[in-house]
């Protein structure tokens, strides 16, 4: 038993650095921050993200797009909250974008309980502008920086 604890203690301990880097306690320069984007704004969120070079400042900017989750005006809740819980199990994330729609509800409450910004839009450009411009501040915690902006 006490072999499993030490082993489990020496893991964490080496993934605690880079778990570290970007929720609620800070991030190194050069880390990876994760926008999460709803199928229907993918493309214009990385048409926007792609002026910027993927990046602001000393951060580097990912983006994970899900696949739709709605089809003739009716969602997939299951798929949605998985959605929404993924994007809280990063610890990179720092946003989630979703376009208006009954999806938009169900994954709301999942997100913002997680301390992440969520963002309901029908422009994902200017939410990236949005999102890149508070990265740029150099705010120890992205995360935070990122829900003042949009909060």
């Amino acid at each position: 038993m006490r072999r499993i604890q030490a082993l489990s203690l020496a893991a964490v301990s080496m993934l605690a650095p880079a778990l570290a880097g970007c929720g609620e306690g800070g991030a190194a320069s050069g880390a990876t921050v994760s926008v999460y984007v709803a199928a229907p704004l993918c493309g214009e969120a990385q048409s926007a993200l792609r002026k910027t070079g993927w990046n602001s400042g000393d951060l580097k900017i990912r983006l994970a797009c899900f696949p739709p989750v709605e089809k003739q005006g009716e969602a997939d809740l299951a798929a949605a909250g998985a959605d929404a819980r993924r994007a809280t199990e990063d610890s990179t994330s720092v946003a989630y974008l979703e376009a208006p729609g009954p999806a938009a509800d169900f994954g709301r409450t999942v997100v913002e309980s997680a301390n992440i910004a969520w963002i309901e839009t029908r422009s994902a450009a200017a939410a990236m502008d949005r999102i890149v411009r508070a990265l740029e501040g150099g705010s120890s915690s992205p995360r935070k920086a990122v829900l003042d902006e949009v909060g």
